[in-house]
């Protein structure tokens, strides 16, 4: 029989009530008082009957992103089966993901499940075609920006440091000397096509998936981690392999870009990262791209416009 496994939950709300723990785990659970700084909460009304007849509440509470705030909670010492339980009571507007207390302690957290919707400072990090390569509006980031800005001018900030060319472990190594000086609370990784590409000169048989990746991801969770931030990854946009074999002396293939995706993907199911598919608002537009390979103005904005939906829009 495998041993449960012990994990530490904040809890700044209804998870705080003995009644509620109890019709949770059967019991009341070992609590610490704690703290969370770089968040405030917001109101969530919730409609679903079962979770308001275990808390009494019709309205409970949401973690959002504010420099120099902090929430006030506690910290519960969970078994696997407890922490299962949390996560089946919790509605489909939080998930589970990581954070660094005040102590220094890192531990889980419910948060917003749209991860852009309760940032409030946004760092960019990816490849050219999230530094907006083809469009002189800056692409998909500069909509991102306007629109997130535009929300709290005073308070909201994007910082776009893509860089043409990077693979992801270009990204791991040069992103953390980036961060500091924004004091970013979400990271959003732009995990673009470049770690998909093989030269030309390499055998037309290559079957090896993309190296490295859960290197270079769990490198650049580890740094986000660092600064309280949280890491948020975007998956490859669809292509035209057609028009982009012979690309600056690189291949682009299909096959290896959905192998790609789902490599990454797999990968944030697996250590509770938040993912973004960017596949599909391009899937078979090859009128959206300018080479195969660069969204056109008109392709940025279709991307912007599903990003948008997906981690934004309530």
């Amino acid at each position: 029989m495998t041993e449960s496994r012990p994990h530490t939950l904040f809890s700044f709300g209804t998870l705080m009530d003995e009644r509620v723990q109890t019709a949770l785990f059967g019991r009341t659970v070992p609590t610490e008082p704690a703290s969370l700084a770089g968040y405030t909460t917001r109101p969530l009304p919730i409609t679903d009957p079962a979770v308001i007849a275990a808390s009494g509440l019709d309205v409970h509470l949401i973690l959002e992103r504010r420099l120099g705030a902090t929430v006030e909670g506690a910290v519960l010492h969970l078994t696997d089966q407890d922490l299962a339980a949390a996560d089946a009571y919790e509605v489909d507007d939080y998930t589970r993901r990581r954070v660094v207390l005040t102590s220094g302690e890192n531990t889980w957290a419910y948060l917003d499940a749209k991860p852009l919707r309760s940032a409030q400072r946004i760092v960019i990090v990816g490849d050219s075609i999230a530094y907006g390569r083809c469009d002189p509006h800056g692409g998909w980031a500069a909509h991102l920006a306007a629109a997130h800005i535009a929300g709290n001018e005073a308070e909201h900030r994007v910082f776009n440091l893509a860089i043409p060319g990077s693979t992801l472990a270009d990204v791991s190594e040069q992103t953390p000397a980036l961060l500091g000086p924004r004091r970013p609370d979400t990271l959003l990784v732009a995990a673009g096509i470049n770690d998909s590409a093989l030269p030309l000169t390499a055998p037309q048989t290559h079957g090896d998936g993309p190296v490295h990746i859960a290197d270079s991801l769990g490198s650049l969770a580890a740094t986000a981690l660092g600064h309280n931030a949280r890491l948020v990854v975007a998956g490859p946009a669809w292509l035209d392999e057609e028009r982009t074999r012979d690309y600056e002396g690189l291949r682009f293939t299909r096959a290896r870009a959905l192998a790609l995706r789902e490599s990454i993907r797999a990968w944030c199911d697996e250590n509770h990262v938040d993912y973004l598919d960017m596949w599909e608002p391009l899937r078979e537009k090859s009128e959206l791209l300018v080479d195969g390979l660069h969204p056109t103005p008109e392709g940025h904005e279709a991307l912007y416009r599903h990003l948008d939906t997906v981690s934004r829009r309530a």
